[in-house]
């Protein structure tokens, strides 16, 4: 998943958190706040862009994830991604995070609290901000997966209002012993500490499709069909799953293309995604 990062990332003054920094004093202009801290850990940082004329009651927000295999990656690799969604809806705020890598000691699931704990300080700081509690997970790969498991598993501080997966891992184990290329079981065990028989329930709750009920939010799914880091088994598994349950879900299957995509493709999935959020988050 290494390589996939670096893939991904093809497609796709440090500023403090004190107080006078964080609270924008136009609300009527768009802001850039970067490296805006929501832990004690360096790497737990976030950049929050906010939209001009906001609101409590009526500005929705997206928090980006980034992948890399949990153990590598950055929130730069997900700029593009701002700067996309940013032109083609001006109306959200976007809040794109880092988390603790998956090396010693921060191994599972430290990144899956990390992500709780970012939405726990956004959550608490929107009046700070002026954007309401409507959340939207975005995430890619690794971040995918965090971002489902923010979405399934924790109903607080805030029940998410949609989740974007650009291909997760979606069920550890399966993923273990059926991989689509022989580097993902050590990765798994890198980032685990353990194999499935020496801790099945790190894999169990490290899996998202564990996790879906009636109540989880709608799920846009989109896979790539040749990719050979994340099978699209995964992601049939989850639509299966959210189907069963009755969540509204979009799978999108891109044949021709891996861990990732360029061009007409991936404009398609933006217009995909932003039709998907029109209809589900009010």
């Amino acid at each position: 998943m290494r390589v996939a990062s670096v893939v991904f990332t093809l497609i796709l003054g440090v500023v403090s958190c004190k107080k006078k920094d964080i609270i924008p004093q136009d609300q009527n202009s768009p802001q850039t706040i970067r490296n805006v801290s929501y832990g004690s850990d360096p790497q737990q940082k976030m950049d929050v862009y906010l939209p001009g004329g906001r609101s409590v009651d009526s500005t929705k927000l997206m928090v980006l994830i980034h992948g890399g295999g949990w153990n590598t990656g950055d929130k730069s690799d997900f700029d593009i991604f701002v700067d996309t969604l940013n032109k083609r809806d001006p109306s959200y705020a976007i809040f794109n995070i880092n988390y603790r890598l998956a090396n010693p000691p921060n191994l599972f699931p430290a990144q899956e609290l990390d992500v709780n704990a970012a939405i726990e300080f956004i959550v608490n700081k929107s009046a700070e901000y002026n954007i309401s509690n409507k959340i939207v997970l975005v995430g890619a790969s690794a971040g995918a997966h965090l971002a489902l498991l923010q979405a399934y598993k924790y109903p607080s501080p805030v029940k998410v209002k949609a989740v974007v997966d650009f291909f997760a891992p979606t069920e550890l184990v399966s993923l273990y012993t059926n991989p689509p290329n022989p580097l993902v079981p050590a990765l798994l065990q890198s980032v685990t500490g353990y194999t499935p028989s020496g801790n099945p329930a790190i894999y169990q709750d490290s899996s998202p499709v564990n996790f879906v009920t009636p109540q989880s939010p709608p799920t846009i799914i989109l896979q790539g069909g040749l990719d050979i880091v994340v099978s699209p088994s995964q992601s049939i598994l989850l639509k299966n799953e959210l189907l069963a349950k009755g969540v509204p879900c979009e799978y999108i299957l891109y044949p021709t293309e891996g861990h990732g995509w360029f061009g007409a493709n991936l404009t398609d999935s933006f217009n995909r995604i932003l039709a998907f959020l029109a209809v589900h988050v009010n």
